[in-house]
């Protein structure tokens, strides 16, 4: 590579001295202001990439406050333009300096991220400008929320109706058909896995594979290059923003998986990329000499320190601001929290500026409430506005209906949504969940008992082992009628349970369809159909999604089942019935005894649809039909007595029979006796 040390003239005073704010390089169009932070840095190069690959070198002789910063007049730094930073500073890592002149450095406020053809990475001036139109925010409520977690590329690269040159990107996600598709299963909003720019670690491209999830972000405002199907140059940052107005056009809110409490530069024997070069002793948790790693994946951001906040902060603001979305799922989210001595602190800097900042307190705002480090497991604990990924909502529904729970007491709780431990909160705070991108798929949770991860390269030893999964009799792929019966009836019978439970429900992209990944628990590295979302659906699959999108047709069309507050388990009007009510197989409400009999594997639970804490927009009583919801955990049939509807209705209808898919609406009076298969959910309605 050609260098050209010092091009500009000084006698010119050129760069300009410019301004320490904003951050980053960004065009103003008649130039662009540079301004990069580093504490401990001593020097700092601006290096313009021109086209034949000539790297430009300018001196940012201005500091201000930490800042380095400068001036460019258009022709140099215009939109389009490629660049980095190189940062002088000590070499002392018993003191976290890890400074070296001779590394090009992303921008971390960069817009923008070119991957270049030897693999290294630039960051890439921006025109912000766009019209924006008429575009809004669905805004809807977490009480309406339904979440469809989906990764941008495995999300459309087999699909039929997706151009092939669409497949895979934002644009592909835009597609009317991925829209259609989203809007009749009556989902609401579209979480993405990550987005942010990120890199693939150094072992994985040993091994012949890559990050696919994206959990390694090194771009915290640049929107991943490898999803654009337009271009590199900054155009991957308008077709995120299309993207985004397509889906806000249709309806749904989109919510990213962020990932702030690590970087793509991992451990110290990792590539230095960015943040190591512009000062490691400020931007990552230290322990002495070595980088602290409460995330397993080698480092730790130091969101407790001022200056790394507040890149966190923009980031997130820039986002909501300037790209239009609608909220943040945040990966191991404690970490964030966690203060110069490595402690957990929820009362501390970044929960507290989030709580009280303008733009990002009022979206959606979800902690996945454990790291990896010491007293990092926070379930429960995250204060108000945020929602969190609720593990134990995971964990008792697949024990139930494996088979493996202790009487009905735990999915009694998680079904009315979790008031042992969000009482003090909403319902809304539980984000329900069966199945993530982490773990087995739905498919892959009734057909397999361990994991099967030899495709990873890490002869098996990857993924976890606490599945709580149960093959319905036969490992793997299976020609059994019965198994394969069984295996149908278990996804109905998590699906009804995610989606009709008190809670926001998030279910995972081709659940809906029996999506399979042969098994493997931890597909984080496999790019390709594995991971894949398969649209050649056959009988049983097309079966499963028609179940879905019944299901939640359900949830969106009645009250009751969509839970703004707790249950009190009594009556919210003089003379009504109880709010929920729970029954035996026999007909008669629950006691003691029978919440604490572990061999207990029945429960029925009559939801009113009489409430008064739930009201229309004019502010009228809303009056909706009562559901009473059986799930039957047993191997065996169990007849079933129907209490009363708690309504004026004297008669149940049946709605949804997990064991009969067909199964006709038939009327049942009240104290008939209805047959419930083994390991099957019933829903009946009483108007």
């Amino acid at each position: 590579m050609t260098l050209i040390e010092d091009s500009w003239d000084s006698d010119e005073e050129l760069p300009w001295p410019g301004s320490p704010r904003p951050l980053g390089v960004r065009w103003d169009g008649s130039g662009s202001n540079v301004a990069v932070w580093s504490e401990h840095g001593e020097h700092v190069d601006l290096c313009v990439l021109h086209d034949d690959d000539a790297e430009e070198r300018i001196p940012l002789r201005e500091r201000s406050y930490g800042v380095f910063h400068g001036y460019v007049p258009d022709g140099l730094l215009a939109p389009g333009a490629r660049y980095g930073f190189r940062v002088d500073g000590p070499w002392e890592p018993e003191q976290g300096h890890r400074f070296d002149v001779g590394v090009l450095l992303l921008d971390p406020y960069a817009l923008a991220v070119e991957r270049l053809p030897d693999g290294r990475l630039v960051s890439v001036v921006v025109d912000p400008a766009y019209d924006w139109g008429d575009d809004r925010s669905p805004h809807t409520s977490w009480t309406d929320t339904v979440v469809y977690e989906a990764h941008v590329r495995g999300l459309t690269k087999l699909h039929p109706a997706v151009p092939d040159d669409l497949r895979g990107t934002y644009a592909g996600l835009a597609h009317p058909a991925v829209l259609e598709h989203l809007t009749s299963l009556g989902v609401t909003a579209v979480e993405l896995l990550p987005v942010h720019q990120f890199v693939s670690e150094p072992f994985l491209g040993e091994r012949g594979l890559t990050n696919y999830w994206g959990y390694n972000s090194i771009g915290f405002f640049a929107p991943h290059d490898a999803y654009s199907a337009h271009g590199t140059r900054g155009q991957q940052v308008r077709e995120f923003k299309d993207m985004v107005r397509s889906l806000h056009s249709a309806g749904l809110e989109v919510i990213l998986d962020v990932v702030y409490n690590h970087t793509g530069e991992g451990g110290p024997d990792q590539p230095t990329l960015c943040f190591r070069g512009l000062d490691n002793a400020i931007y990552y948790h230290r322990h002495g000499a070595a980088n602290a790693d409460y995330t397993g994946c080698g480092n730790t951001l130091n969101a407790s320190h001022p200056q790394v906040l507040q890149l966190v902060l923009d980031s997130l603001r820039y986002w909501v601001q300037e790209m239009h979305v609608d909220g943040f799922r945040f990966d191991l989210a404690p970490a964030l929290t966690r203060g110069p001595g490595g402690e957990v602190d929820l009362h501390g800097p970044f929960l507290t500026a989030i709580r009280q900042d303008p733009v990002l307190r009022d979206v959606k705002l979800i902690a996945e409430p454990w790291d990896v480090g010491w007293g990092g497991y926070r379930v429960g604990e995250f204060p108000s506005p945020w929602a969190e990924w609720n593990d134990k909502f995971r964990n008792g529904v697949r024990d139930f209906w494996r088979g493996a729970s202790s009487g009905v007491r735990e999915i009694a709780y998680r079904l009315s949504g979790s008031s042992d431990i969000y009482g003090t909160r909403r319902p809304h705070a539980s984000v329900n969940f069966v199945t993530a991108h982490d773990g087995f798929t739905l498919r892959d949770l009734v057909s397999y008992n361990d994991k099967h991860n030899l495709a990873n390269n890490e002869d098996g030893r990857d993924g976890t082992s606490d599945n709580r999964s149960w093959n319905s009799g036969a490992e793997g792929p299976t020609d059994d009628p019965a198994v394969l019966e069984l295996r149908a009836r278990q996804e109905r019978n998590l699906l009804v349970t995610l989606l009709l439970a008190t809670g926001v429900p998030m279910m995972t992209a081709g659940d809906e369809m029996g999506r399979t990944q042969q098994g493997n628990n931890n597909a984080y590295c496999q790019d390709n159909e594995l991971s894949w979302v398969d649209w050649d659906l056959d009988a049983s699959q097309k079966s499963l999604l028609d179940f879905t999108r019944r299901t939640l047709a359900l949830r969106q069309g009645n009250v009751a089942l969509r839970q703004k507050h707790f249950f009190e388990g009594r009556p919210l009007e003089p003379g009504g019935p109880k709010d929920i009510a729970w029954f035996t197989a026999e007909g008669r409400e629950n006691d003691e005894g029978t919440w604490f009999d572990p061999s207990t594997s029945t429960v029925a639970a009559r939801v009113s649809g009489r409430t008064v804490r739930r009201r229309g927009p004019r502010g009228e009583r809303l009056h909706g039909s009562t559901f009473l919801l059986v799930l039957h955990g047993g191997a065996e049939d169990r007849q079933v007595t129907l209490p009363a509807t708690g309504s004026s209705s004297g008669h149940w209808t049946l709605v949804i029979d997990t064991a009969d898919d067909a199964a006709p609406a038939r009327e049942y009076a009240v104290g008939e006796r209805v047959r419930a298969v083994g390991r099957s959910v019933l829903v009946l309605r009483a108007d």
